[in-house]
């Protein structure tokens, strides 16, 4: 979204949603004079990585759970087990990749505190 010096804003930028591309959201735009604008970022070969991705992420979460309505308590540790599990393709893990380093696992900072509380 736009603003411009007054705080009204000027265009919408928005991907093909269905609720911003109802008759209303058309009329307010016009009557206010806001121009809105569809995205198209669509792209294929990334949407089937993120697709594999999710996919991978919900089997974990699925594992995880123990009910359908816990999934959500449990999607933190999915994730972190996500991103610290090493990928065939690139031999290292997401973690790694992302912020140059490699995950510290809490069993280790918990070694590591007793080691350094014990010396």
């Amino acid at each position: 979204m736009s603003q411009s010096q007054y705080g009204m804003l000027e265009r919408i930028i928005s991907d093909n949603a269905l609720n911003l591309n109802k008759n209303t959201i058309a009329e307010v735009c016009s009557q206010f004079k806001i121009k809105h604008r569809n995205s198209s970022p669509y792209r294929p070969k990334m949407n089937s990585a993120v697709e594999a991705t999710n996919k991978n992420i919900k089997k974990i979460v699925g594992k995880m759970a123990e009910n359908y309505k816990d999934w959500y308590e449990k999607l933190p540790f999915s994730l972190y087990a996500y991103r610290t599990s090493v990928r065939n393709s690139t031999k290292a893990m997401p973690f790694s990749l992302v912020y140059g380093i490699e995950a510290i696992f809490p069993i280790e900072v918990r070694f590591l505190l007793s080691e350094f509380c014990q010396s």
